[in-house]
């Protein structure tokens, strides 16, 4: 039976579904020093997923400089706490690797973010929203995406929470950590449903589900 996506996952629907965390462990780096050693960890990996965070500002024409990157393997997460470390020279060295697949969502937003901390050559990034256009969903957010591939919920209750805190606190984390890591099983699921084309697409139009499943050979051809 092929997997049933749709091209839209209605809002109400997503807190129906059960849960999805990152389960891993999770590091958390504070000092210049702790970034080289994870960042020669990091780079040694096959595929990596990576996001940021930035304390909300609630007040009109302040921004403030993003304030975590945080970078996962499929069961190990670290959480660069840019505020304490900076932009180290082990972290441009991270941003602009060729080598290693790294997968974000929405990246584009991120790379001008940190640019602003640092400048850099972006390297070897994947945005998965480049992706998904391709085989029809048109939904575009983390916790939206997850509910159409795997029909579970990302939480984001964390996602305006004060990243510059002295201490993260274990809820702000496993948010952080999720992130990134959903972004590795996105690719991987994108990936394999290029491969096999097991999979049809049902519209969804205000609210309305249209049952019209076509596979992707329909659509291109």
């Amino acid at each position: 039976m092929k997997k049933l996506l749709v091209n839209k996952f209605e809002k109400g629907e997503i807190n129906q579904l059960p849960i999805a965390e990152f389960k891993g462990k999770i590091i958390v780096v504070l000092s210049a020093d702790e970034t080289e050693r994870a960042v020669d960890y990091l780079l040694s990996q096959p595929i990596l997923g990576v996001d940021t965070e930035t304390r909300p500002s609630f007040k009109k024409g302040s921004v403030h400089a993003v304030s975590l990157l945080q970078v996962a393997t499929h069961d190990i997460c670290f959480l660069f706490r840019l505020n304490f470390t900076g932009m180290t020279p082990a972290l441009i060295r991270f941003l602009e690797d060729t080598t290693v697949k790294k997968i974000g969502l929405s990246w584009h937003d991120d790379i001008i973010s940190l640019k602003r901390r640092a400048d850099f050559v972006p390297g070897y990034f994947i945005d998965l929203q480049d992706m998904v256009g391709k085989i029809g969903v048109e939904d575009k957010s983390l916790q939206k995406l997850y509910a159409i591939f795997f029909h579970q919920k990302i939480q984001k209750r964390q996602q305006l929470s004060n990243w510059e805190r002295d201490v993260l606190d274990d809820r702000q984390k496993v948010y952080a950590a999720t992130d990134a890591w959903a972004c590795i099983m996105l690719y991987e699921e994108l990936m394999r449903l290029e491969e096999t084309k097991d999979y049809k697409i049902e519209i969804i139009e205000h609210g309305i589900q249209k049952d019209i499943p076509q596979t992707r050979e329909r659509r291109e051809s």
